[in-house]
């Protein structure tokens, strides 16, 4: 039977890129595929023509050699054309997983009854606005999955043993022609492992694992906000067939302050002050969230006027530098006065020209 030329096959120049031949090979399998034109026979000889072609153009050394001495050159080299079936999943699976959805054919694919990842877990903890500012380390009690201790995770009851699937022999796989092609799939009898169980566990009823409750450290950094998740490795479910375990993801949701409030890294607070301090100025005591700052209040300063002091708010998480803390201070007017009190207001009001009731207790200014 006269060959082709491989790039006329494939419809590709002969400079065409490993990635162009390809995509080229992927379109001509995908539409020669014998499993999409049972019993065409020209189909399946455009296959394999097409996958011969592949075969060649894809290995540097192969192509080279068929540029330079076309056909009679490669058969110097012992190569008799299409490899059969078999040698093209093991060579070029990967063109045909986005065909088939999965790449366990020919008995490529990776073993499934290797050990299984664990499971990841979550875990929410609430923590006050002065741990996330400077951070804490913190015990909190996991209920998860573990080992079972009786039957030391193998789920089967002391004193037996799995026995063999004799479905898949063992193999944790069983295999399925598919047209022209024998694909290997997981057994679904023994889900991969080989062996079923006969006699389960009692303590974990065959599962292999038992609910326990965990104690766990937790570091939480300085800065911290609401969403932030921290990782503590290892600490998910525990893997199946020895499989290593999940993660644990510990969510932060900071709790509200009652006094202070939280703006990016600095934190906002009122404080009162009284007519006196107000107009005088004053020195006065603020809280913080570590102790107390004195904070000078200058003469004349007004209800809602805003003071910082810098570096008393939240770490940043990158640990350069901290926040501020804003003060805006809030002039309290007395709900009631004791007759010098009074007196006073009064005499201040008549040196200011203002006009106030002359009910006890309470004034007012009338605006010209």
């Amino acid at each position: 039977m006269t060959k082709h030329d491989y790039y006329e096959v494939l419809v590709v120049s002969r400079h065409a890129t490993d990635a162009e031949i390809k995509k080229a090979y992927r379109q001509k399998a995908l539409q020669y595929h014998p499993d999409r034109n049972p019993g065409d026979k020209d189909a399946e000889e455009k296959f394999k023509e097409a996958s011969e072609a592949y075969e060649v153009l894809s290995d540097a050394e192969k192509r080279s050699l068929y540029d330079r001495f076309g056909h009679e050159g490669l058969k110097r080299t012992g190569f008799s054309g299409f490899s059969g079936f078999e040698d093209i999943f093991a060579s070029f699976g990967d063109i045909f997983e986005d065909f088939f959805g999965f790449n366990n054919m020919g008995g490529r694919g990776r073993n499934r009854s290797a050990g299984s990842r664990g499971a990841d877990l979550r875990f929410d903890l609430s923590i006050s606005l002065r741990d996330a500012a400077f951070g804490k380390e913190t015990e909190i009690e996991v209920k998860k999955p573990a080992g079972c201790t009786v039957c030391n995770g193998s789920g089967v009851a002391p004193g037996s043993a799995p026995e063999t699937c004799r479905w898949c022999r063992g193999r944790g796989q069983i295999n399925q022609t598919q047209g022209f092609f024998t694909i290997s799939t997981t057994c679904p009898h023994c889900r991969g492992t080989g062996s079923y169980i006969t006699k389960p566990c009692k303590a974990c009823k065959g599962q292999g694992r038992v609910l326990e409750t965990k104690t766990l450290k937790a570091k939480i950094p300085p800065g911290v906000e609401t969403g932030i998740r921290l990782k503590l490795n290892n600490e998910g479910e525990p893997g199946e067939r020895g499989g290593t375990p999940g993660d644990l993801y510990v969510f932060i949701h900071v709790e509200e302050d009652p006094f202070f409030q939280r703006h990016n890294n600095d934190i906002i607070c009122q404080v009162p002050i009284s007519f006196s301090q107000a107009a005088l100025g004053a020195e006065i005591e603020v809280p913080t969230l570590n102790g107390s700052e004195r904070l000078h209040i200058p003469r004349g300063t007004q209800s809602g006027d805003l003071f910082t002091i810098k570096g008393a708010g939240i770490a940043y998480l990158n640990g350069m530098g901290k926040g501020n803390e804003i003060v805006q201070v809030i002039v309290k007017t007395p709900a009631s006065l004791s007759s010098r009190q009074e007196e006073l207001f009064r005499e201040l009001a008549g040196m200011e020209g203002e006009r106030v009731d002359k009910e006890k207790g309470t004034f007012k200014k009338f605006f010209k």
